[in-house]
């Protein structure tokens, strides 16, 4: 019987540095929906890859040194090497400098200006370059992007814009018609209210004002835009063809069947992408499922707040299944998520080392033990309390993980596969084999409460292994099996005798006092690297950021009074100084890196003349951290140190009476 195809995307990662562990969390994803999909018996396809034009990839190439191509080829190395890292299982890796790519999206863009859907204009707005985005005044919020929260500025440039609102009724009524088109639902109310109905502005499709992008055919000054270059990989991967001579891949595989994308791109995928489409008069994608965040305790990942993880130093740490557990686990459907080191610390002990890991090593030991490595199964199998209850459980668990697993759902269909993992545990506690190894009459059921339990995880294992591929891999090897089909996870008993092999602990436990000097480590490094990258694209600003750079200088004129609601708008906080060092071609500036809690800031200060970089290390001090980041000798310093400096000259820190925590607020 033919398999059924199963079509799956995520977004192409934009290659304008490494991406973090909230990135890498939806190639995790879009891996497990794949590899369950298979498992299922579908014939997956599973495409990601690379965003590799822009101006901002221009300006970060021109910073290096390197020409675009070459700054794009190493990130997309990273990249690509961070998904195998995780264990990706991707068919196809696209980049959007591929030949075949970039010919077929010059094309769409002719056909889209032959049908009259483009038309040449001008824009004049306030553009945010990180986002590659235009706004109007109105769209901002706080005179900022309303995607990224950072600054925009004025442009005004001669452009190609598509016509949006000649099919923005014919998007509306598909999305009213198909509600599994965009998901969660929230999202489907989002799109509609916060942008179809209010109407569509014509979106710009080219650029005048950089070079690094694929160029308009029959107007070389303009490169296509972003989007419709970035989004045409879902077609064009598999071989779409604009005249019609379509590959058999593309045949069999379009329309996709799950577009996989973070939430705060939803508007391209779900509106700009569909129009295109029905511009070309394809299919639409049959769903677009918009994940949430996984935020850094509560907040975005951030270079400038030191608050990054990235997966290759988890798995450094974690090893790399307890990496895709915790993201995988982790994330609600529709909320946002939160990874801390300690959190996952946390849950590595307590689901991984103690439910999963305990279990596997306490069945295997005990069947070494009293059965010399090997359980037979009883003929008839003979049952005792709880056995049926038991058994039920665990063959009833793989209904329940498919329904999850088919709604998108993979958090609770993991929950669901650590129920029956925890189910088990609780079986050796009523059976307590260890009381009837003392009795010999009672071997027999021994026997069979061991097979009962080496099923067990053979089935829990085998719904496993979508999720944490490299684990199950070595709980089957060590019970002597392999993965079992979905339909074979509903049946107990399948096998005569089981075999057991020794292997090492899965997870041994963690003690996260161990792991803080590593942690510290990354950060430092982490923190230095930012510096050195804003050292780079930032301007020199010369003696005069020293100057301002000072504290402590006496004052020249009278200051002026303030409220009590003006001083409550400081944000006094301890900082423990875990790295410094002098400012090259300054004599009176230190580059502090401090911690505040789980937050690592890099902090520019004008205190040379009084300490050297070493003294300042360890020591915990009181810095402002609600300041406007600003540059100083081209580092941004995100935070004020506090000091006082007398007329002779005696120059003290601001420090706590007593040892108090790094993030401690005053107040």
């Amino acid at each position: 019987m033919e398999k059924k195809p199963y079509y799956i995307t995520t977004a192409i990662a934009y290659t304008s540095g490494k991406p973090h562990i909230g990135n890498t969390y939806e190639a995790i994803l879009a891996d497990a929906i794949a590899r369950f999909k298979r498992k299922e018996g579908y014939d997956v396809f599973f495409q990601t890859g690379t965003d590799e034009h822009g101006q901002k990839i221009q300006e970060k190439a021109e910073a290096a040194g390197v020409t675009p191509q070459a700054y794009v080829d190493k990130i997309a190395g990273e990249i690509k090497g961070i998904w195998d890292l995780v264990g990706t299982s991707y068919d196809k890796f696209i980049r959007t400098t591929d030949a075949d790519h970039m010919k077929q999206v010059g094309k769409m863009f002719k056909k889209f200006y032959d049908q009259g859907d483009i038309y040449k204009g001008y824009y004049e707005g306030m553009y945010c370059t990180p986002c590659e985005s235009f706004w109007t005044e109105s769209q901002l919020v706080d005179g900022k992007c309303p995607d990224c929260g950072r600054e925009v500025k004025p442009a005004k440039e001669e452009a190609y814009f598509f016509k949006m609102g000649k099919y923005a009724d014919r998007l509306i009524e598909h999305i009213n018609t198909h509600p599994e088109f965009i998901q969660p639902a929230s999202r489907r109310n989002e799109m509609m209210n916060n942008f179809l109905l209010k109407g569509l502005q014509d979106l710009c499709v080219s650029r005048t004002s950089f070079t690094w992008g694929i160029p308009v055919e029959f107007d070389p000054r303009h490169v296509i835009y972003v989007w419709m270059d970035a989004l045409s990989n879902y077609i064009t991967g598999i071989g779409y063809d604009v005249d019609g001579n379509h590959s058999e891949q593309y045949k069999k595989y379009w329309p996709a069947d799950l577009h996989l994308i973070g939430k705060d791109i939803l508007r391209f995928h779900t509106i700009y992408w569909p129009i295109f489409l029905m511009a070309l008069g394809e299919p639409l994608p049959k769903q677009v499922f918009g994940h949430p965040w996984l935020l850094q305790g509560d907040g975005k990942m951030s270079k400038s707040k030191g608050n990054v993880i990235y997966a290759d130093d988890l798995v450094r740490l974690y090893g790399v299944d307890a990496v895709r557990y915790f993201v995988l686990h982790e994330m609600p459907f529709d909320n946002d998520g939160s990874i801390t080191w300690e959190l996952v610390t946390e849950r590595f002990n307590t689901d991984l080392a103690n439910v999963l890991g305990n279990l596997v090593s306490r069945t295997i030991a005990m069947i070494d033990k009293y059965f010399g490595g090997t359980v037979v199964k009883s003929l008839p199998a003979n049952e005792e309390e709880p056995d049926g209850e038991f058994k039920a459980t665990v063959t009833g668990t793989v209904a329940k993980v498919r329904a999850k697993a088919d709604e998108l759902r993979i958090a609770d269909a993991i929950s669901e596969i650590f129920t029956l993992f925890r189910r088990a545990n609780k079986y050796i506690d009523e059976t307590m084999p260890w009381a009837l190894a003392k009795d010999e009459a009672k071997k027999g059921r021994l026997g069979d409460v061991l097979y009962n339990l080496a099923e067990a995880i053979q089935i829990g294992a085998s719904l496993l292994d979508s999720f944490m591929p490299e684990t199950c891999e070595k709980i089957f090897a060590a019970f002597g099996g392999a993965t079992r089909s979905l339909e074979d996870c509903g049946k107990f008993a399948l096998r005569d005798s089981v075999t057991v092999t020794a292997i090492p602990p899965l997870f041994a436990r963690l003690d996260f006092k161990n792991l803080v000097p590593e942690i510290e480590k990354i950060r430092v490094e982490q923190a230095a690297a930012y510096a050195a990258e804003m050292e780079k694209l930032a301007p020199k600003e010369g003696a005069k950021a020293e100057v301002n750079a000072d504290v402590g200088t006496p004052e020249e004129a009278k200051t002026p009074e303030i409220s009590f609601d003006d001083f409550m708008k400081v944000q006094l906080r301890v900082g423990e100084i875990i790295a410094c060092e002098a400012v090259p071609k300054s004599s009176k500036l230190l580059k502090e890196t401090v911690k505040f809690g789980d937050e690592v800031r890099t902090i520019v200060s004008g205190i040379a003349k009084h300490y050297k970089p070493e003294e300042m290390v360890g020591k915990k001090v009181v810095f402002v951290t609600n300041l406007a980041p600003r540059k100083i000798c081209g580092i941004e310093s995100q935070g004020m140190i506090l000091g006082a400096e007398d007329e002779k000259g005696n120059f003290s820190l601001i420090v706590p009476e007593t040892d108090v925590e790094s993030g401690t607020q005053l107040g």
